[in-house]
């Protein structure tokens, strides 16, 4: 199923105000953007989208590292281990809570 235009840009939008050294999960994004349940797809706007976006901030909800990232799980930990997020031998994110990014608008106490 292909997304919505919107849904794609909202995507966009989310993604692109990760924090370096911190992480979002597909589903979280999903939410944000209107969908909770659409994680998946969130997946497929990351495998097909903008790649000047930072999608290696993007994780599955248990600090996993995703396999369809360029050069797979190890490509994935190694571009988060340059923004300084420290990645275990399993390809997880350690420390996911610490690391997790929740986007909160600094002027008016919603989500971006």
């Amino acid at each position: 199923m292909q997304p919505d235009r919107e849904f794609r840009e909202r995507v966009y939008e989310v993604v692109q105000h990760i924090p370096k050294g911190r992480v979002m999960s597909y589903g979280q994004i999903a939410a944000l953007c209107g969908n909770p349940r659409a994680a998946r797809i969130v997946g497929g706007v990351a495998h097909w989208g903008d790649p000047d976006l930072p999608w290696q901030r993007v994780v599955m909800r248990d600090g996993s590292l995703a396999p369809g990232y360029p050069g797979g799980t190890a490509g994935h930990a190694e571009a988060l281990r340059s923004e300084g997020v420290e990645i275990n031998d399993d390809f997880k994110v350690v420390d996911m809570a610490q690391r997790l990014w929740h986007p909160v608008h600094p002027d008016q106490n919603s989500l971006l």
